[in-house]
């Protein structure tokens, strides 16, 4: 068994252990357990085999167990040891008994460690810019998941699936994850946020749509000193007479504490709430060919016209979209859309590997635009998935010196594929090609069983 387990850490240590080398070796996984006080048995999937394996199954885009296994197998067979049987159950087990706050722990250090790489160059203005943003995934359809994350009310019992609302905050810099919180749909946006504001270091500006311009939350992100740049909340009025006019289309406000107690707040934080508040607002007009003019108004606490001037913020905001694109990285490129485990407990975990995964490739991007003079946001996540996925087994079956002239040769192709900047860039949200022509489900399946019996 130990000989087994010897060999399978050498196996991923020199197949992803190598290319995440600086964020995720087996020495930071053993100091998570030793931190968190976590004992485990000698087995063949202990934590760290268990933890590789789940990782390169996500990264995989056959993501199932039975693969995993197989390519467990796979390593073990040339190396004249018994292999384990092809059953899943005892890398089920090993999965689930993963702790969540393990794999918590390591997202959490490797979006940190990711963002001590950032120099001075990446920054805006000297400052470390977040970005947040709220989305669903959804996951297989049984009593526990349904019970913990009820799917929608205006959904037939029997036919739909539990969804849950996760809000994450991403690093402008790097473009990886530095923070998540998981909860229920009918959960807002602004709730979620409010759990992710203790992630934020001093300094840091905090960049989002509208659904987080509220006073209480301008308040808190003051707070703990940093700064915020939100789009205007559509139920706050405009008003072009007041003001104090520092620039063109940019002004200085006075917001007035509300006068009744907002959802989600206690009575104690709402007393605790300054009577008001000075912020910045900037608008803009967005003109596009065929379709109405837009205004678009900015409210931020960055108040200093002359260190933020009013360009540099119009131009922050627009790159609030990049968070859009990060979200369809881990939803529609890595898979993390439709989950594929039936406990809320290992939904949980599935979504902290899937991010642990999205931060390890944004590593791998990191390391090979800096190398090689390229800006790492402009590479492609799903070349740099294509080619890592390609280049282990030559990893694997290279000697020390030739594995790091390969891992060299990795970096140099990931560059390779960039993706253009396209500003201003409208499509519309349409799909060309036609579904198949079945009815949807309106009642559960095992009525529809019936159904076809007694026709």
């Amino acid at each position: 068994m130990t000989l087994r387990v010897q060999i399978l850490k050498q196996t991923f240590s020199q197949s992803l252990g190598l290319p995440f080398k600086e964020l995720l070796p087996e020495s930071v996984i053993e100091q998570a357990l030793t931190e968190l006080k976590i004992k485990y048995y000698q087995r063949l999937f202990d934590p760290i085999v268990t933890l590789w394996a789940f990782l390169s199954q996500v990264l995989d885009t056959d993501k199932s167990c039975h693969n995993a296994v197989s390519k467990v197998i796979a390593y073990l067979a040339c190396q004249r040891v018994e292999i384990p049987s092809t059953d899943t159950s005892a890398y089920c087990q090993a999965r689930s008994r993963l702790p969540e706050k393990l794999l918590e722990k390591l997202f959490n250090q490797s979006g940190q460690s990711l963002e001590k790489r950032v120099g001075k160059e990446h920054l805006w203005c000297g400052r470390n810019v977040k970005v947040i943003d709220g989305s669903t995934v959804s996951m297989p359809d049984t009593l526990e998941n349904q019970k913990e994350y009820p799917q929608p009310n205006t959904q037939k019992a029997g036919c739909g699936f539990p969804i849950a609302k996760i809000g994450v905050i991403f690093s402008l810099a790097t473009g990886a994850a530095v923070a998540l919180c998981i909860d229920v749909l009918n959960t807002h946006d602004i709730k979620l946020a409010r759990q992710l504001y203790q992630f934020l270091n001093p300094l840091d500006i905090l960049l989002g749509d509208r659904a987080f311009c509220a006073y209480a939350d301008m308040v808190a992100i003051k707070k703990i000193n940093c700064d915020a740049v939100f789009r205007k909340h559509q139920a706050r009025k405009t008003s072009m007479r007041k003001g104090k006019i520092i620039g063109d289309c940019d002004k200085l406000v006075t917001w007035y504490k509300p006068k009744i107690c907002p959802k989600g707040l206690s009575q104690d934080e709402f007393d605790a709430l300054p009577q008001t508040i000075t912020v910045r607002e900037i608008y803009y007009y967005i003109v596009i060919p065929g379709f109405r003019t837009e205004r678009v108004s900015v409210i931020t606490t960055l108040l200093d016209k002359a260190t933020y001037s009013t360009l540099d913020i119009v131009g922050l905001y627009g790159k609030r979209w990049d968070v859009e694109l990060d979200l369809r990285h881990l939803k529609t490129t890595l898979g993390m859309d439709v989950l594929r485990c039936k406990t809320p407990s290992m939904v949980r975990k599935e979504i902290y590997v899937y991010l642990l995964a999205y931060n390890l490739l944004r590593s791998l991007m990191w390391s090979a635009g800096n190398t090689y003079g390229t800006p790492p946001l402009r590479l492609s996540l799903q070349g740099t998935r294509h080619h890592l996925n390609n280049f282990i087994p030559q990893l694997l079956a290279a000697h020390n010196t030739k594995r790091l002239e390969i891992y060299r040769t990795l970096l140099k192709v990931i560059v390779h594929k960039t993706v253009s900047d396209r500003p201003g860039r409208s499509e519309p949200r349409v799909r060309k090609r036609r579904p198949k022509a079945y009815p949807l489900m309106t009642k559960p399946r095992r009525e529809l069983r019936k159904q076809l019996q007694t026709a």
